[in-house]
């Protein structure tokens, strides 16, 4: 979700201070995704692949879009609202990936409430998230298992992000964005003259 800021922040100013995208638990699980993306392609996918450099760069899209957004936020809500989305567009792009990988070889997708599922979900619980809780079974497990791993991992980005969107939409409705400030600021200004 979008960390909303002080009341204090918000007296008097035109540009918001947000809180740091590092924060925001969809980068988290970003950040992670991006880095099983990379252990997971450079161990299983042969070089010269040209999918290895696709799913490292919709994982990386994933993770930059998020930090992008949050950063441009205090100056257009519009941006942030197109990253964040675009950021779930690429997310989706390598969760669609990962699935052709265990497809085109015949290798089981776990199933939402299988045991295995339910325990990555459980593990996508701590927080704050990051790879070293995922690092064993990414470096040591086989290929089926760390794609399944990276399927549920997407799966949980998406859906913060989802709820992400949708809080920002709600925020933007209710206060607006940078012109409704400058507007709002400008108009106090002109009566604090007069």
């Amino acid at each position: 979700m979008s960390e909303k800021p002080k009341p204090s922040e918000t007296s008097g100013r035109i540009l918001l201070i947000r809180n740091t995208y590092a924060s925001l638990l969809s980068y988290q699980k970003a950040e992670v995704i991006y880095d099983v993306t990379f252990h997971f392609t450079h161990r299983f996918l042969r070089r010269g692949d040209r999918t290895v450099d696709q799913m490292v760069q919709a994982a990386r899209s994933g993770k930059q879009n998020i930090l992008e957004g949050n950063k441009a936020a205090s100056s257009s809500k519009e941006t942030e609202l197109k990253l964040t989305s675009v950021a779930r567009a690429s997310l989706e792009e390598l969760l669609d990936d990962y699935r052709d990988f265990l497809r085109v070889r015949d290798l089981p997708l776990w199933s939402k409430n299988s045991k295995e599922a339910v325990y990555v979900r459980n593990m996508g619980r701590v927080t704050p998230q990051k790879f070293d809780i995922y690092k064993d079974i990414v470096l040591t497990r086989r290929a089926d298992i760390v794609a399944n791993l990276a399927v549920c991992l997407v799966h949980q980005a998406n859906y913060l992000l989802d709820r992400q969107l949708e809080g920002l939409e709600r925020e933007f409705l209710k206060k607006g964005g940078l012109r409704e400030r400058m507007t709002s600021a400008r108009l106090q200004s002109r009566g604090a003259t007069k």
